[in-house]
Formats: structure tokens, C-alpha cells, sequence
């Protein structure tokens, strides 16, 4: 080691110990912030709320990823694993300036510090994650699994950019992030950036060991060299020893990913490198107190949070609180007005080499418009409402090819091994799917396997969300698909971005806007004849139900045409999450892509085609409203309709249907909401509903409650009674089908009762022989399968 760069590690020390310096006085200091005077009681916050024990192990990373920055001109995104992180963050994006830039009041003096200090972890101020408020950040770390798999996304299709991702150990213990290692697997050295990896063993979760802290050197090497990865080890706890170890671990991570680019960038040929990653092993709560009343501190789960828990109560305490702060020997690190020394300063990258200030932070700066396909090219052709079948999803899939080639380096598509299964498979026209795996000669027969692609096919619904976040937040568009069953295993990173996207409105209106976070549910509950009940649950809708109106959506297209203008509409909506129900099998089609446009806009529409309660001379007042949601309790509502008025016709019936699931709650919960006055008129104020609804039909009850006519909303869906059945005996098993609905009409028109006993007599005797049918026979009848619309469409 030459003497100049000893000279530059003895100050990034010092700039380390500011920021740990920093990290503590977050967590405890209200008032005093350079210790100006002895501390008092009334210098320590009332209310002690932080996470100490990661914090001077990622400020020790920002320090030395400052370095390179600076030395090669790199432009470097840092992301926090770790739980509870933000410490390790603010500190540094205080002190090269990326903080007091976005919010001037915490300005980098005396005065500014003192409110850096009180705002952490304090009421009506900022919390203890990366959360949006936090310059410099696109991962919260609030939910612990997904710094990796938001790494990835951040770099696909940025091949300048390296996301740095500290793995925090309590972290590494989860599913997603055990399997998000694999995302090497999907980084193309040629298009994509490059993502580091540094795995922080600080040995300690909440008050448990972590695994990988306790297995011997060589399994953990292992297991990263299994994984794909080639670890570097920087371990110790003397600082000095340990800069030097990390400058030459992050100087050989560097040239080693330069190297792989370089090479691969001039011969056009991508492969798949043994990346570089690096094992961080550091004491817990590194450079605190090392034990306090004979119990230990330093190095020990006890300092995962606030290692001192009572300094404003205990005198003992506050005077090692005061003695930890003075050994940071902040009168070398800051001057008398509380301003960085000048040469500490120039630590710092510049302007947006700056890890707080990156433009790929805040990827909202970097969004282009997205260049959607005209609709128009992919529109179902209706003569007659109700008479042809389509795969609704196969011209979704047509869209996004041509999409796809309008955007070729902002659009990708995730999706769990079923692009093709959910009738998207147009999109391999124009894009593979990503592999850097290794390639046999059988791929070529339809594997659709490319070193670059826009396709992305895992079987981790975690790792897929988490990539396509990553791309969303650094500024990109990206569309994730699943089978309705599943998407369960993503609710919690679906809700984790809404609260970010709903943080960002409400506290962060400096973050740009980004594309909407989208999710095509398909394969859906009332189609699993083979599947059977396990694959039965349309309950992901039910969480957007409690999340922000401003920033969630839910579409419930019944035919193709409709979804076509739902992706025109959702797809170019930003900083929203969109769920999109629409299942692949043939349906029926019903509307021209003229009608559905109007219908999606409005969001909830009276059928008029199918109505009979519009009768010209005299003004509309229906016996009964039939209302349905989805495209199966659309068909299985038409058809019921098509009975009642063949077997009743003097019954007067309004068809309405619903797209746009949130119209049916008030404007003030929802953009989407209808007014008290259009829902009254088209549902009524007096009238029976009989609502069939795709999923559990309590949630429709929740957005209608407050209406004037809730008390006569009947609604039916699903009821969890499934099994392997024909899609008419589920149907009928949770009493969605035209049978029981028409006996619905019967119970609940006070006009009918016993007058139409004998129809309803017909529906039992339909379900019985109906429901043998499928049991003798392992199909639905022609009668059913077969059915069109045959009454004449009303104009």
C-alpha cells in the first residue's frame, strides 16, 4: 500500500466515522448535535426508535463505492437490504449533499443537523426504512427479500450502470432472496448493467444468530459459487485493516465487471461470467459501545436496534451515550458551524455520480413516453353481441409485440413460465426469452430462448415482481402476468409498492412519476376443470380493495375488445398499480372495439343490447337490475337474462356491467367512483340487484355499502365450493350460474313469487340434470358449451 493511498484510506476512515457519527445521532439527538456542551436529558429524543446494528457496515460500503465512483467515473445505484436500514443511507446522502439539495431546512450546518437528527423515526417525519422520501433510494427494505431482484431490474437495459446491493444476513434467510441470487442467470454483459452483490455478515437478526454468519468459510463459498457467483471476502473489525481489505475488494470487483463488459461489448458474443460479489463480515453495531452492565454490545444481537435504551432516564447510560458520540472525534470531521471539513468534502462524487443524487433513483426523471401500438390493428370483429368465442388475452399478447418493437430497450415482460400458456406467445414474434444459461440444440424447436430478450420467465413470482419494480423505478415500463391462484404469493410486494407509490404522493412530490405497475391475472377461478380447487381463488382484488384509490386499479374486461381498451388505458396511466382480470380461454365476444372504449371509460354502463327495460314511449323503470363483473358472470348473467325473458317477458330487466371494479364505490374513495346520483340511476333507488360477481362477493357489499340501495344488492360469486368440475358445475356449485340466478330474480321480485313457480321448478330440474351430465359425460352440454345470444339486440 503506497503512502498516498494510506493517506486517502485514513480519510475515507474519517468520513466513514461521520456517517456513523451521523447514523447515532438520528437515532438518539434532539438538541446539541456537535456536543458543543456535555450532554443532558434534554438533548436525548423522548421517544427512541432506530436501527443501529447495520448502519456502520453500509456506510462503510458507501464509503469505498465513493472511491470508485470517483476514480473511474461510474455511475453506481445503491440499494439497502438490510431491515431497518435507513441510518446506514441518510448519513451518507447527508454528507455529499444529495439531502439538503432536496429538502434545504436540514442544510449541511449546525442548524440543519440538529433537524436531520429530530426528524428520524419521528412522528409526522420520516421512518427508519429507505423510504421514498430518501434521496438516492428505490428499494424501502420495509418487506426484507428483494434488494436483488430490484437491483437486476434497475440495470436491465442500463448497461452503464452497476447496482450496488448490500444483502443484509437476516435478509439472506428469505425464500426471495435466496432465490433472487439466480438473477446472474439473466444479465446480458453486452445490453444490461451489472449488479454487486455485497453479502453484510454482521452475524445477528432481531436476537438470533443468522445462518450464514454461523457456516464455515468454505461452505459459504460454496454456496455463492454454486449460486454462480465469485465470492470476495473483506472480514475483521479493525477499521484500518478493513479499509484496506475493501478497497481492493471493491477495486477487483470492479475491473472485473469492466473486463467482462469490455470483452463482451467488442466481440458482440454475451455470456455469462462467474460476477463478482463480495461477503462483508463486520461486527454488529460496529464502532459502538462494546458492552454496557456486563452484557455485550458490540458484535451481539443487542445492538441490532437502540443498544442504549435509556440515556434520557439513565445518568450511566447518557454518559456513554456521550462517550460513544465524542470517540468519532467529531471536531475533526466538522468545523465549528457544523459544515464537513473541505477535505472530506471532496470524498464525495459530483453532482449525479452522486449515489443520492443518481437519475436512476428517481426513474420518473428518465421515463420516456411510453409508444403504444395503435389498438385499432388488434380489434375482435362483433357483427352481433354474443355470438363468436376468442382467446380474450391472445390479442393483449398482439399488443404488447408491437409495443414491445416501439420500445425495444423500456418494455419488458414478466411472467412465471406462462407467457405461452396465457396466450401471449405473439410476443416471441418480435422478442425471446432472456437465457444466459446454456443453450441445446433441441432449444430451437420452440424453446423461444435468446441471449437477449424482453421476456422474462422464472418460476419465483418474487424475483419477477421484484425485477420488474426495479425497472419501473428507474424509469422503465413493465407488465407482469400470473394465474389468478398465485398472485397471492405476490400480495405483499403489490401492497409494499402501492404504500411507496402513495408515500410518494403524499411525502416525497419530488419523486417523478413511473409507469404503472401492471399485472395481468389469468388462468382465473371459474376455468379449472383440471386444476381443480386448489387453483380456485380470485382473492387478490380483495387487497387492492384496501389500498389508496389514488394509486391501485381493477379491471374486469368481459371480452377481448374491452381489454384491449383497458391496456390503452392502463398501460400509459402512471404511478398506479393495475390489476387486470381477464381469463385465456374462448369466450364470448360483445362488444365492437368502439363500444368497449366507451363502456371502459365509463366504467360501469347499462347493457343496452340485452336490457328490455327501456321502453321508448314510457320512462325506464325495471322489475330487477342484473349486474355482473368478469367475463364468466357476464355470459352466465346473459343467459339467465335470455331465460326471464323468454319465460317472463313482461318482466321489465336492466343489464348493467361493471370494468372498472372501483366505479362502484363513492368519488371520494376512488378517481373511478360514480356519484351517489349516476349510481342511483342506473341501479335504482328501490329495486332488486342481482350482482354476479367474478370473485368473493363480499368485497362488492364493502364498495357498495353506503349506497341508497345496498340493502337490495344480492350478490353471488365465489363461495370456495370447487373441485375438479365442468366450468358450469362450478358454477352452479357457487351458485353463479343462469340457473340460480334466474331463481334469484323469482325470490326477490315481489311482482313473481308463486306466479312463477313453475319456472323455477324447471331451474332445479336443469341443475340436477345438468350436474349429472357433467358427471356421466366429464363435459358441460352442447346446450351450455354451445350457447349464443339468440333474442333480438335492442339498439
Amino acid at each position: 500500500m503506497d503512502t498516498v493511498r494510506e493517506e486517502e484510506l485514513q480519510l475515507i476512515d474519517r468520513w466513514w466515522r461521520a456517517a456513523n457519527y451521523l447514523a447515532v445521532g438520528m437515532i438518539y439527538l434532539q438538541d446539541n448535535p456537535l456536543l458543543q456542551q456535555p450532554l443532558q436529558p434534554e438533548h436525548i429524543k423522548n421517544r427512541l426508535l432506530g436501527h443501529w446494528g447495520s448502519s456502520p457496515g453500509q456506510a462503510f460500503i458507501w464509503a469505498h463505492a465513493n472511491r470508485v465512483i470517483r476514480e473511474r467515473d461510474l455511475e453506481m445505484l445503491y440499494l439497502s437490504g438490510p431491515g431497518h436500514g435507513a441510518p446506514g443511507v441518510l448519513g451518507p446522502t447527508y454528507l455529499d449533499g444529495s439531502y439538503s439539495e432536496i429538502y434545504p431546512d436540514k442544510s449541511q450546518d449546525a442548524e440543519g443537523m440538529r433537524r436531520f437528527f429530530k426528524q428520524f423515526s419521528f412522528p409526522g417525519h420520516i421512518g427508519s426504512h429507505c423510504t421514498p422520501e430518501t434521496p438516492g433510494s428505490i428499494h424501502e427494505g420495509g418487506e426484507l427479500g428483494y434488494v436483488l431482484s430490484h437491483a437486476c431490474g434497475a440495470v436491465f437495459d442500463n448497461p452503464n450502470l452497476i447496482a450496488l446491493a448490500c444483502v443484509g444476513d437476516g435478509e439472506a434467510e428469505t425464500g426471495p432472496l435466496a432465490t433472487s441470487w439466480h438473477i446472474n442467470k439473466f444479465l446480458n454483459p453486452i445490453n444490461d448493467g451489472a449488479v454487486l452483490p455485497v453479502l453484510h455478515l454482521n452475524g445477528y437478526k432481531i436476537a438470533n444468530p443468522t445462518l450464514l454468519a454461523r457456516i464455515p468459510h468454505e461452505e459459504l463459498a460454496s454456496l455463492m459459487r454454486g449460486y454462480g457467483w465469485e465470492p470476495i471476502f473483506v472480514e475483521g473489525s479493525e477499521p484500518m485493516a478493513m479499509h484496506r481489505a475493501m478497497a481492493d475488494a471493491m477495486d477487483q470487483a470492479i475491473e472485473t465487471i469492466q473486463r467482462v463488459r469490455t470483452s463482451c461489448r467488442a466481440s458482440g458474443e454475451a455470456v455469462r461470467p462467474a460476477w463478482p460479489m463480495i461477503v462483508l463480515r463486520s461486527p454488529k453495531g460496529w464502532t459502538g459501545p462494546q458492552e454496557f452492565q456486563g452484557k455485550k454490545l458490540e458484535g451481539f444481537w443487542r445492538s441490532h436496534q437502540v443498544p442504549l435504551a435509556a440515556p434520557n432516564k439513565d445518568p450511566e447510560q447518557l454518559a456513554m451515550l456521550e462517550s460513544w458520540l465524542r470517540s468519532y472525534r467529531p471536531e475533526e470531521l466538522f468545523d465549528a458551524n457544523g459544515i464537513l471539513r473541505s477535505d472530506l468534502q471532496t470524498l464525495s462524487p459530483r453532482g449525479d455520480r452522486r449515489m443520492g443524487s443518481s437519475p436512476h433513483a428517481n426513474g420518473g426523471q428518465l421515463r420516456r413516453s411510453l409508444r403504444l401500438a395503435p389498438i385499432e390493428a388488434y380489434a375482435v370483429p362483433v357483427e352481433q353481441p354474443g355470438q363468436t368465442e376468442y382467446e380474450n388475452t391472445a390479442v393483449l399478447g398482439a399488443l404488447l409485440r408491437d409495443t414491445i418493437a416501439r420500445n425495444p430497450d423500456s418494455l419488458r415482460v414478466f411472467g412465471p413460465d406462462e407467457t405461452a400458456s396465457n396466450r401471449l406467445q405473439a410476443i416471441y414474434e418480435v422478442s425471446k426469452k432472456v437465457w444466459m444459461e446454456d443453450l441445446l440444440p433441441e432449444d430451437a424447436g420452440g424453446g423461444e430462448l435468446g441471449r437477449s430478450g424482453r421476456v422474462v420467465e422464472m418460476l419465483s413470482e418474487h424475483t419477477l415482481v421484484g425485477m420488474m419494480e426495479g425497472y419501473l423505478l428507474t424509469g422503465r415500463y413493465g407488465f407482469f402476468h400470473t394465474y389468478e391462484a398465485f398472485a397471492h404469493v405476490i400480495a405483499s410486494m403489490f401492497n409494499q409498492h402501492a404504500k411507496w407509490l402513495e408515500s410518494c404522493n403524499l411525502h416525497a412530490k419530488w419523486r417523478a412519476p413511473i409507469g404503472a405497475w401492471n399485472c395481468l391475472i389469468s388462468s382465473t377461478v371459474w376455468r379449472q376443470d383440471h386444476n381443480g380447487f386448489t387453483h380456485q381463488d380470485p382473492g387478490f382484488i380483495d387487497l387492492a380493495g384496501n389500498k389508496s384509490g389514488e394509486v391501485v386499479r381493477v379491471y374486469l374486461p368481459p371480452d377481448a375488445n374491452c381489454l384491449l381498451a383497458v391496456a390503452e388505458e392502463a398501460l400509459l396511466e402512471p404511478n398506479v398499480c393495475n390489476i387486470i382480470v381477464s381469463d385465456k380461454q374462448k369466450h364470448l365476444q360483445y362488444l365492437t372495439l368502439e363500444q368497449a372504449r366507451v363502456h371502459v371509460a365509463k366504467g360501469i354502463g347499462i347493457v343496452r343490447w340485452a336490457s328490455n327495460d327501456d321502453c321508448g314511449t314510457e320512462p325506464d323503470d325495471p322489475d330487477v337490475v342484473m349486474a355482473c363483473a368478469g367475463d364468466i358472470p357476464s355470459k352466465e348473467t346473459l343467459a339467465a337474462v335470455e331465460i326471464l325473458r323468454l319465460e317472463i317477458p313482461q318482466l321489465k330487466i336492466r343489464v348493467v356491467n361493471v370494468v372498472k371494479l372501483f366505479a362502484l364505490t363513492q368519488p371520494t374513495e376512488h378517481p373511478h367512483g360514480l356519484t351517489d346520483r349516476d349510481f342511483d340511476t342506473i341501479f335504482t333507488t328501490d329495486k332488486p340487484v342481482i350482482f354476479n360477481f367474478h370473485g368473493y362477493p363480499w368485497l362488492i357489499h364493502r364498495l357498495t355499502y353506503r349506497r341508497t340501495n345496498h340493502s337490495n344488492f344480492h350478490v353471488r360469486g365465489y363461495k370456495e365450493k370447487g373441485n375438479i368440475n365442468t366450468p358450469l358445475e362450478l358454477a352452479m356449485n357457487n351458485q353463479i350460474d343462469r340457473f340460480n340466478l334466474v331463481m334469484d330474480v323469482i325470490d326477490r321480485v315481489p311482482s313473481l313469487g308463486s306466479r312463477a313457480a313453475h319456472l323455477k321448478e324447471r331451474m332445479r330440474d336443469s341443475i340436477l340434470r345438468h350436474r349429472e351430465y357433467a358427471h356421466t359425460y366429464g363435459m358441460d352440454a352442447p346446450e351450455v358449451t354451445d350457447w349464443r345470444w339468440t333474442l333480438p339486440v335492442a339498439t
